[in-house]
């Protein structure tokens, strides 16, 4: 049985898509689907896999949003996740979403780095969303953490709920 699939991302994302065809290609090689670019529908993805489809979708998003195709191409790993956070739930002005998204930045980039740093996950600020890629657990810290700065608390009480977060983990692991 055939599943297709439609994804629609950005244009200026698309337009990179369409120009990176060795990306599209390891998709199609390593997961088995066929994957088609058109300016009206966006991409489709075909294949007799339903889960390897997801798998795809969710590679061709992750890129949709902002990541680099290597970091997207994590996602074929199945110890990967994407998870995205709509700045939207957070504020209702275009201003407020900007300026949140700057403080899940951080001067000259900082929080972003530190969060990224602390949890071993990517993450890419892009459009009205805030994606991370990473394991599943660190990705689910690095929510969090991103979640604290749109909520308005202050980067040091972030960056304290990250330490305890490390060092939870690196007693875990001892």
């Amino acid at each position: 049985m055939m599943f297709k699939k439609y994804v629609k991302i950005p244009e200026e994302r698309l337009r990179l898509l369409e120009k990176n065809k060795e990306m599209i290609e390891k998709i199609q090689k390593e997961l088995n689907v066929k994957i088609g670019i058109s300016k009206e529908d966006g991409i489709s993805i075909e294949g007799d896999d339903g889960l390897k489809l997801m798998k795809a979708e969710q590679i061709i998003v992750a890129f949709g949003r902002g990541f680099d195709p290597e970091t997207a191409l994590l996602l074929l790993d199945d110890d990967y996740v994407l998870d995205i956070i709509n700045v939207k739930d957070y504020a209702n002005s275009r201003n407020r979403q900007i300026e949140l998204k700057g403080r899940v930045i951080g001067e000259k980039g900082k929080s972003k780095k530190m969060i990224e740093d602390m949890t071993h996950t990517k993450i890419s600020v892009y459009g009205k969303t805030i994606s991370i890629i990473g394991k599943l657990e660190d990705v689910q810290i690095a929510r969090r953490a991103v979640e604290m700065l749109l909520e308005g608390r202050m980067h040091t009480s972030v960056m304290r709920f990250l330490e305890i977060e490390k060092s939870k983990r690196a007693m875990f692991w001892m």
